[in-house]
């Protein structure tokens, strides 16, 4: 028998979380550990913020789930307040991020068959990116690691390296249906669009009657400042998928489409048993309520240029360790010159601070969209203790 029966595909450490508050993680021991990773830029309110926990008991005790075979008034409330908060006119509900991505895919493809054309299937995406574990979202990605074992893959996808308009542009022909790419890029190492990358991907869809498909799943919602990240690039998609911060924890993701992206999608081409069930409808309705407060966009985008300020005048002083700050927000990473997944558990394990490792030897910093400069001194204070404590390692 295995020493615990949870299928053994995460490498899972030794803090064991009990409890939550506010940014913190309570062990099964007492253990208290400063929380900027939260749950890979999920938990954005924190841990027990009363609103979205009240909204979940309330819903809890008054209606969970229905098929839905039925109407669906809590689902048509939030999908209409992010229709009102977005470019699109349309969304379906999912249970996660990769779901998402994967009814994006078939609303790109769906679009053009309706339109005559279903030859154009081909989505060109991009190197290092992370769409998800499904098979097609790892169809979608040309990183070995996640594909490796699960071939033959799904057809209908290409590759080109991110931030490189010009080798994106040479794979468009007659199979293209448009452009699947993360705003910024998450687990690839917070690798951010560049204004002409993204802009351009955007012209080429107007000029070749392509799809513009956006994987804000970890980069939406808030988390650089801005409700969406492609508003920093003044452009809109076609389609997006979302999810993370958009239930505060609970499981919840969206396809959100224009009109015209989703003409295809009709009854029966799609569907999801727990999709926007009244509970999930419910924790996303009080995140919403949240982040759409006056200010708190703004706070989010001021408490991301205080973090990536003392990232910066911390850095000379562990110049051998780190190499530069990266991102837009609350989406930080930090580039280091050596193994990045080490110097994560150096400080989980002896600093009691949480953050998240990425691609290109990055440390992902994702803390709550609702921490103060209280909370930044002190991941300033454990990260430099960490940092000290780790040079012996380095020297080695």
């Amino acid at each position: 028998m295995p020493i615990t029966p949870l299928m053994p595909v995460y490498p899972r450490c030794g803090v064991r979380p009990v409890r939550g508050e506010g940014s913190y993680l309570i062990g099964e021991n007492g253990e208290r550990y400063l929380d900027f990773a939260s749950g890979i830029a999920v938990n954005c309110l924190g841990h027990g913020h009363p609103k979205l926990t009240k909204a979940i008991a309330d819903q809890a005790a008054t209606l969970m789930h229905v098929s839905n075979l039925y109407g669906s008034p809590q689902g048509e409330k939030l999908a209409q307040r992010i229709v009102d908060n977005s470019f699109a006119d349309t969304v379906f509900f999912t249970n996660s991020g990769t779901e998402a991505v994967e009814c994006a895919i078939k609303a790109a493809r769906r679009y053009h068959y309706v339109n005559g054309n279903p030859q154009r299937h081909t989505l060109i995406t991009f190197g290092n990116a992370f769409h998800g574990r499904t098979m097609g979202a790892i169809s979608a990605t040309n990183q070995a690691k996640m594909r490796d074992g699960f071939e033959p893959l799904l057809p209908g996808f290409a590759y080109a390296p991110f931030n490189d308009l010009d080798a994106a542009l040479a794979l468009i022909d007659d199979n293209t249906a448009g452009f699947l790419v993360e705003t910024i890029q998450g687990e690839g190492g917070i690798s951010v669009g560049s204004d002409a990358f993204i802009t351009g991907l955007r012209k080429a869809c107007d000029e070749h009657g392509l799809l513009l498909v956006l994987d804000e799943v970890q980069c939406g919602y808030g988390r650089t400042g801005k409700m969406w990240a492609y508003e920093h690039y003044g452009i809109t998609p076609d389609i997006m998928s979302v999810a993370k911060g958009i239930g505060g924890g609970f499981p919840l993701g969206a396809c959100l489409a224009t009109e015209e992206a989703a003409k295809g999608m009709v009854i029966g081409t799609h569907g999801s048993t727990y999709g926007g069930n009244p509970l999930a409808m419910a924790a996303g309705d009080a995140v919403l309520d949240v982040i759409t407060e006056p200010g708190f966009l703004d706070h989010v985008t001021a408490m991301g240029d205080r973090l990536r300020a003392a990232l910066e005048q911390m850095i000379p002083n562990h110049d051998h360790l780190f190499d530069h700050v990266r991102g837009k927000g609350l989406m930080m990473g930090i580039k280091l010159k050596t193994d990045s997944r080490a110097f994560v558990a150096h400080c989980r394990d002896n600093h009691a601070l949480l953050t998240v490792a990425a691609g290109d030897n990055v440390v992902r910093v994702l803390p709550p969209l609702v921490i103060d400069e209280s909370h930044i001194a002190e991941f300033i204070e454990k990260l430099s203790e960490a940092a000290r404590a780790f040079e012996p390692a380095i020297a080695a």
